[in-house]
This record gives structure tokens, sequence and C-alpha cells, in this order.
């Protein structure tokens, strides 16, 4: 992102030069990339992932209540950022495979911090939302 707001183009990926995205300004491209790792369907795509390779089926599964478009949307997002690999191989019936690319573990393994920091404190998030929710009761 440019001093004055513009998105500038990537370097050359050989380059030493760096580019300072700013998730904040609404036109950076990272804030695509955040929403589509934190967002609900990526995230857990992305932490099911983190086990090993899958197949779409096997995915969809693994991230119980997710739709076959929204899998599916979210697979093309996440490996047209970089983060998801997928492999179809010339088989009858046809084999597609998925799996996290380097950059992608690397994320998800960030993400997995989180995702564990959520499950250890979820007794303290149970309690604070029934203190919330009995001081917002109606009554």
């Amino acid at each position: 992102m440019a001093t004055d707001g513009t998105v500038q183009e990537a370097p050359d990926p050989g380059s030493d030069e760096q580019l300072p995205f700013d998730v904040f300004a609404r036109t950076c491209p990272s804030r695509d990339t955040l929403g589509h790792v934190t967002g609900r369907w990526g995230s857990l795509t992305l932490g099911a992932l983190h086990d090993g390779t899958f197949r779409f089926n096997e995915l969809r599964r693994r991230v119980d209540g997710v739709s076959e478009k929204m899998l599916s949307q979210t697979l093309h997002a996440l490996e047209r950022d970089g983060l998801v690999h997928r492999e179809a191989q010339p088989t009858n019936p046809p084999r597609v495979d998925y799996a996290l690319t380097p950059l992608g573990q690397t994320v998800t393994e960030r993400l997995m911090a989180l995702i564990e920091l959520v499950e250890e404190r979820m007794p303290e998030v149970l309690v604070a939302r029934e203190r919330y929710d009995a001081e917002h009761a109606e009554g």
C-alpha cells in the first residue's frame, strides 16, 4: 500500500523490495486474504487441512455444516491466495486432493494456535455468556 492509499503492484518475487501492506486500508489486497483465512469456512477448512491431505468429500465431512457450494468457493479462494494446493489426478472417476502449500502451512500454524486458545478458554467464555445473558435478560 502506497502512502497515498493506492495499491502498488507486487514486486518481482526475486527482489528484496518489501511492500508495506496495510490490512486496515480499504483497498489493500491483504484485507481479502485475511478475510479468506479468518472467515468461518476459511479458518475451518485450513484447520482441517492442517491434519493432512483430503479429498473434497472428506473435507466436507470434516468441516461439519459447510455446503458443497461454500466449500468449493472457499477452496478456490484459498488456492488463489496460494494457501491450498489442488491436485487433480487423471483417473476415472477423477480424484482431486487438497493440501496446504508451504505458505498455507505457515499461516495455518498460527491459526491453529488461535483455535487451540479458543478451545482451551471456552469454559471462561461460557461463564461470560451466561453472565451477560443474565444481565441483559428482559424482565
